[in-house]
C-alpha cells in the first residue's frame, strides 16, 4: 500500500489554455484542482485546503485580487500561501498584490523552470511553518501538563505566559522577543511531572524532606526539555531552572543573585507569583490584587528584579485584562 504525499495545488484561471500549460508543467509533481473563475475557486479553497494556490489577476467577476482578498480574510484559507500569474507587469499591480498577501509573482508567458522553482520554495516554507507550529504546540501542551497534575486547569500557564509577554515588552524586548517568552513561558514547570503525586497535591504545608523533593522540579523541568539548537527551546530550558532563584541569591537551585539570574527567569519569577497569588489553590484562598501587588513591592530587591517590579506595576491594566480574559473554570 502507498500513500499519496504530493503537494495539493489549486490553480484558478479562467483561460483554458493557461490551465492547460500549468497542468502540463506540474502535474507529474502535485495534485492539481481548477477553477475557471473566482467563485469557484474561493470554494474549492475552502474545501479542499489546498498547499499553495497559483492565481490569475485578470479576472471577468471576480478578480484574481479580490479572490486573494477574501482567501487572507477566511481562517480556514488566510494560511495558504498564493502566488500571482499574470501578463501585468506594472510594479503598482505587485505591490498591490503584495499588500493583499501573495507571497510571490510569476508573469505570463510562464517558464516551466521558474513556475517549478517558485513552487517549491514556498511549499518548503510552508513545511517550516508547520514544524515550527507543531513543535509550538508541544511545548505548550507539556506546559499544561505539568498544569493538570498540579489541580491547575491550565489557565496558569496561559495566564502566567501572557503576563510574562507583557512585562518582556515593558522592559523593552521586540515584538519578536516577547512572542518567544510568551511560547516558552507555559514550560516553567513541566519538571512538576517528575514530582510524587503526594507532594505535589498535598493541600497542606510541605514538610523540610518534602520541600527538598519540590524544588528538585527546575532540574528536573531542564532534563525533559533537553539541550537544543532552537532558540525557543533553549529559552524554555532557561526558564524551567531559573524560575525560582531569587535576587538576593537565596532562591533555588543554584542561588543565583541579581542580574546573574537570567533575565527571563526574572520576568517568569514576578508573572508566575503574581497569578499564583490571585487565583485559589489547595493550599490557600485567591489574593485580591492590591494585597498581592503590596506583595511584589515588599520583596522587590529580595525575592524580584526591582526594575521588573516596576515595569509590572506600570502595566498593571494590562495584566488585569489578560486576568480577566482567562479565568478560572471552576
Amino acid at each position: 500500500m502507498t500513500t499519496n504525499t504530493k503537494s495539493k495545488i489549486l490553480i484558478i484561471d479562467d483561460e483554458p489554455t493557461n490551465l492547460q500549460i500549468l497542468n502540463e508543467i506540474l502535474q507529474h509533481d502535485y495534485n492539481l484542482l481548477f477553477a475557471k473563475d473566482g467563485k469557484k475557486g474561493i470554494e474549492l479553497a475552502i474545501s479542499e485546503s489546498p498547499n499553495l494556490i497559483l492565481l490569475d489577476v485578470m479576472m471577468p467577476e471576480t478578480t484574481g485580487h479580490d479572490v486573494c482578498k477574501i482567501l487572507k480574510s477566511d481562517d480556514k484559507t488566510k494560511f495558504i500561501p498564493v502566488i500571482f500569474v499574470t501578463a501585468l507587469t506594472d510594479i503598482g499591480d505587485e505591490e498591490k498584490g503584495f499588500t493583499l498577501g501573495a507571497v510571490d509573482y510569476i508573469t505570463k508567458p510562464v517558464s516551466p523552470p521558474i513556475v517549478k522553482a517558485r513552487i517549491k520554495t514556498h511549499l518548503s516554507l510552508v513545511d517550516v511553518n508547520e514544524v515550527k507550529a507543531t513543535r509550538l504546540q508541544i511545548v505548550q501542551r507539556l506546559g499544561m501538563a505539568s498544569e493538570y497534575k498540579d489541580n491547575e486547569t491550565g489557565m496558569h500557564v496561559i495566564r502566567m505566559s501572557h503576563y510574562s509577554q507583557t512585562l518582556a515588552l515593558a522592559f523593552g524586548y521586540s515584538n519578536e522577543a516577547a512572542d518567544e517568552i510568551l511560547n516558552a513561558a507555559p514550560m516553567h514547570d513541566v519538571g512538576k511531572i517528575g514530582i510524587p503525586d503526594q507532594i505535589i497535591q498535598k493541600p497542606g504545608k510541605l514538610t523540610p524532606d518534602e520541600w527538598e523533593i519540590m524544588k528538585q522540579h527546575p532540574q528536573i523541568g531542564a532534563e525533559i526539555i533537553g539541550d537544543h539548537n532552537s532558540s525557543l527551546l533553549k529559552l524554555a530550558k532557561s526558564i524551567a531552572i531559573t524560575h525560582h532563584e531569587k535576587f538576593d541569591g537565596t532562591g533555588y537551585p543554584f542561588q543565583l543573585k541579581g542580574e546573574n539570574i537570567p533575565l527571563e527567569g526574572r520576568i517568569i519569577a514576578i508573572a508566575d507569583v503574581f497569578d499564583a497569588l490571585t487565583t485559589v489553590r489547595p493550599y490557600k484562598k485567591a489574593w485580591e490584587v492590591e494585597t498581592a501587588v503590596d506583595f511584589l513591592k515588599k520583596e522587590s530587591g529580595t525575592h524580584f528584579d526591582p526594575i521588573l517590579v516596576e515595569k509590572f506595576i506600570n502595566v498593571l491594566p494590562k495584566i488585569l485584562e489578560i486576568k480577566n480574559q482567562w479565568p478560572e473554570v471552576i
